[in-house]
């Protein structure tokens, strides 16, 4: 049965907190998952949700700080001090836990470090520290299972059984040589079926998809993406093995990188939450906005150079706001398709000339309709047949300059190393804007000394 956290439970769970019925309070949380139980948690004060975690058992607690947002768990960490932290840290796996060493002060950390009873552990902690958290050094957790090549069936089944241990899931069985180079894999279910004096180099599988330390976060989402992968193998520059990255891990990456993306493209600079002060709530917005202010005047100062033209026809003003959305419209969907695609390389295997001649004939084909659309609604409504035709072939001219420059734009942002996703918001809007205003007033300007 799904959990649904209503605000009667929650006055009632937050009731019971206050007056520490422990009974209550573990009923209510029998069944319920980890995750659902973060979520709930969530919504008290630090002192509030230790009092619940205490009454629970330490692996359980593990998981749901582990399931903590990250801001939340931050805050949350300082009620505890190193001795349960370390407690908490021993539960985990090492991806996980350097998660957790990341948020706290260098003197807390190396505290929890010396505290740890498991050598194994503090090990592969001490190592991934040692990477960046953007990097696939910093995803990746130490516990895998791997065998020798030169193992014989009999052999590799008992270090299996010793591996798992403290692995809490087993995608795949690593095959490597002497000296750790990895060089493989071979599945369960060829092991179950092999012969027990058989050797894993004998029916391991040389085709395996790995990658660096080094290799940046997205880098790896899109790999593991591409070949539909539920784990990767990490290796170092050697091509030792050194860890693995899971799907789990690897779905947190994505969901961080299309949160960054979707502020961008809303004109939000910075990561920001709800709850977060107002000042910083205000940086992250201002910005962007400042941007579009100044493009508004200059727009109006852009205007102003045509204003005999536009105080001899009324009319003209009539269709700026058409002028504009379309414009606009039409260079976010054109740099929001790159943005996406460019998460897939293989979207540019046959070339970017031929790419951007495809982008012309799609805006070739949605220009000849949107004018011949506005052409007719001119002429039902009533304005003069001159006029619906200076407007169909300024929009005309707008639709297919918007759409190059919104495909254009995104592609130069990420060759100069900024994020393509900036392209997709109020830059396109207020680049599109005077654009536009430019094609219509020089598209009326030239028709009226041509008639006059």
């Amino acid at each position: 049965m799904q959990f649904e956290l209503s605000k009667e439970f929650l006055e009632r769970f937050r009731e019971a907190i206050n007056s520490r019925e422990e009974d209550f309070i573990k009923k209510s949380l029998e069944g319920i998952k980890i995750a659902d139980i973060s979520a709930l948690l969530e919504e008290f004060e630090s002192h509030e949700t230790k009092y619940v975690l205490d009454l629970l058992g330490q692996e359980v607690t593990a998981e749901i700080i582990n399931n903590l947002e990250e801001d939340t768990r931050g805050k949350f960490l300082k009620a505890f001090d190193s001795g349960e932290i370390a407690e908490v840290i021993r539960e985990l796996d090492s991806d996980d836990a350097v998660d957790i060493m990341n948020e706290l002060q260098v003197k807390e950390r190396e505290e929890v470090i010396s505290l740890l009873d498991d050598k194994e552990k503090e090990k592969h902690i001490v190592e991934l520290l040692r990477y960046e958290e953007d990097v696939a050094g910093g995803l990746m957790a130490k516990e895998l299972v791997k065998a020798n090549l030169n193992w014989t069936i009999v052999r590799t089944i008992e270090e299996i059984r010793r591996q798992a241990e403290k692995v809490e899931k087993i995608y795949s069985v690593y095959v490597v040589d002497n000296n750790d180079i990895l060089l493989g894999r071979v599945s369960l279910k060829k092991i179950i079926l092999a012969n027990d004096t058989t050797k894993i180099k004998d029916i391991y599988d040389k085709n395996i998809i790995s990658v660096e330390t080094y290799r940046a976060e997205d880098e790896v989402a899109a790999i593991m993406r591409k070949y539909d992968l539920e784990a990767v193998p990490v290796v170092n520059v050697q091509g030792k093995l050194v860890g693995r990255i899971t799907v789990d891990d690897i779905l947190d990456v994505m969901q961080e990188m299309a949160e960054e993306e979707r502020l961008l493209m809303t004109g939000i600079t910075e990561d920001v939450e709800e709850d977060d002060s107002i000042w910083m709530l205000t940086r992250a917005r201002l910005p962007w906005l400042v941007i579009g202010v100044f493009g508004g005047l200059l727009s109006a100062e852009f205007m102003g150079l045509f204003e005999k033209d536009i105080v001899e026809g009324a009319w003209i003003a009539l269709f700026l706001p058409l002028i504009q959305a379309t414009g606009g419209n039409v260079g976010i969907q054109s740099s929001s398709i790159v943005v996406q695609s460019l998460a897939n390389p293989s979207a540019f295997e046959d070339g970017l000339w031929k790419r951007l001649f495809k982008v012309f004939l799609i805006a070739l084909l949605n220009a000849v309709f949107l004018s011949i659309i506005v052409y007719i609604s001119t002429f039902i409504m009533g304005f003069e047949r001159t006029h619906g035709l200076i407007v169909s072939l300024a929009l005309f001219s707008v639709v297919i300059l918007s759409s190059l420059v919104g495909t254009i734009t995104p592609l130069t942002l990420d060759k100069i190393g900024f994020n393509p996703a900036l392209a997709s918001g109020p830059f396109i809007t207020t680049l599109n804007d005077i654009m536009g205003l430019g094609i219509y007033f020089y598209t009326i300007h030239v028709f009226v000394n041509a008639l006059g």
